[in-house]
């Protein structure tokens, strides 16, 4: 049970970080969720979302960071 305590920790410290990070950036990430691609219907009573590109994007960049880290670790 040692190796999954020291991920869970590493995990949250990277958790950490990233919340850091956004909550530093503030209003510099406004155009995230809002790309060329992204679905968003709205009508009365009802809307629909779907952040196709965003989520995209999110999906390259986690796979390049593990990526980076298989590869150098």
């Amino acid at each position: 049970m040692q190796p999954l305590g020291k991920y869970l920790f590493f995990l949250g410290l990277i958790l950490v970080g990233v919340g850091l990070l956004l909550w530093a950036a503030g209003n510099r990430l406004n155009w995230f969720g809002h790309l060329p691609g992204d679905i968003r219907f709205e009508k009365p009573n009802f809307k629909f979302y779907a952040p196709l590109t965003s989520m995209l994007l999110v999906s390259v960049l986690l796979s390049l960071l593990l990526w980076l880290i298989r590869r150098f670790f």
